[in-house]
């Protein structure tokens, strides 16, 4: 499939410079997408740009994957209201550090070269970035964009300088990487049009040339109508650390069932045949939740690896499936410990479910057992006992509590 055909398969169109799509389909082309080391991680919507970069790759165009270390010292500020805190430098060397393991590892196996427009930036003085940039972008049109409208007007909270220029110096790093390595063209997300158009300007107004963007469009929760990738607790992050891997897996697994197939489109590399299965599965039997479960595997591998996805589907098999807790490895056993309660062995199973507050009292604990309410190991018990080995126990269907 030709790319054109594959990213409007898959939903990855939005706005482009192009006069037609199919201009992607001849010949190779050095393209550049970054992410600003804001934070020191990508969140979801970021994931669904790199993902579309990987079909740019698997097409065979040239990918620089950009960090940007001297963006990230202002902060991009479209979309924002308020003014950005600045980072500390070591706090932006912290996150470029942890943005490039995480461009390694969902582009891992594929052709691509990162670089850091702080490598760039750092050489060059002010007045020569007034001389080179500043003198060729019209104030009309800087004053034009949405979110400085929305910040200089009456109920605005104001921009500074900074920020305000913030456009220039991407519209730069676009300039340079077209001089340096042939970069024609910037892929990005639906929010970084603005941004991005401002290199075309550069490049055409500087050297004369012909440059382009294309944008992916933000993907919606079709079941909520509102951005994708917010989870109860907010933001889904790539970093384990910030978002689990359980919790990473838990949150594809839980997706709708009318925007499943088309998260899948996007997040994973399926076929279009293996997506028209999960379409069926999930017209014909949406209880069973296969496709979630597929749509789950497959994007926690690609983040995550084929391990501790495989742990993660162990652990929310003895939770939920019929896995028994006994086949948990102990790594498994160390990720369950960190998503539920955890109590000692030793202690009785009043004393359990009371000191993890699962149990309100000592009384409402022996009720809830003596109901049959609770079971150890799959076992409904009507007594209380100690628990003298690691075990898994459960109230109700959706309290658990790992003894060990």
């Amino acid at each position: 499939m030709r790319l054109s055909e594959e990213l409007q398969w898959r939903g990855f169109v939005n706005q482009m410079t192009y006069a037609d799509i199919t201009e992607l389909d001849n010949g190779p082309i050095s393209f550049y997408w970054g992410v600003d080391p804001s934070a020191d991680s990508m969140q979801v919507g970021n994931f669904a740009a790199a993902m579309m970069v990987r079909h740019f790759i698997e097409a065979g165009h040239k990918a620089y994957l950009l960090v940007g270390g001297a963006t990230g010292m202002i902060g991009d500020p479209d979309g924002k209201k308020d003014e950005r805190n600045l980072l500390t430098i070591e706090q932006i060397a912290l996150n470029k550090a942890a943005i490039t393991e995480q461009y390694k590892t969902v582009f891992a196996g594929k052709d691509f070269q990162i670089v850091d427009n702080y490598d760039w930036f750092k050489e060059i003085n002010y007045i020569d970035f007034l001389r080179t940039v500043g003198k060729n972008v019209p104030l009309s049109q800087m004053l034009g964009r949405e979110f400085v409208q929305s910040r200089i007007g009456e109920d605005g909270a104001g921009i500074s300088y900074a920020e305000f220029s913030y456009s220039l110096i991407q519209g730069y790093d676009f300039l340079h990487l077209h001089r340096e390595h042939g970069v024609t063209l910037q892929v990005c997300g639906a929010d970084q049009w603005g941004n991005s158009i401002a290199g075309v300007d550069l490049i055409r107004r500087l050297d004369g040339k012909e440059a382009h963007v294309y944008s992916t469009p933000l993907i919606m929760n079709k079941a909520t109508g509102k951005k994708f990738g917010k989870s109860e607790d907010g933001a889904v992050w790539l970093d384990a650390n910030k978002t689990s891997v359980f919790q990473f897996y838990q949150f594809w697994l839980n997706a709708d069932d009318e925007g499943t197939a088309d998260y899948a489109k996007v997040f994973t590399m399926l076929s279009r045949d293996e997506i028209t299965e999960m379409e069926r599965q999930i017209a014909e039997n949406p209880s069973a939740r296969v496709a979630q479960k597929t749509l789950a595997h497959e994007v926690t591998k690609i983040v995550h690896g084929e391990d501790r996805t495989a742990s993660v589907e162990r652990v929310t098999n003895a939770l939920f499936g019929g896995l028994q807790f006994h086949e948990l490895s102990s790594d498994d056993l160390e990720v369950l410990a960190g998503e539920i309660p955890t109590a000692h062995t030793g202690t009785s199973l009043v004393e359990v479910l009371v000191g993890t507050e699962v149990a309100t009292s000592n009384g409402d604990a022996r009720r809830l057992i003596e109901s049959g309410a609770v079971s150890v190991n799959g076992e409904k018990v009507t007594e209380d006992f100690t628990i003298s080995e690691t075990s898994l126990v459960k109230k109700g269907k959706n309290s658990f509590i790992l003894v060990r």
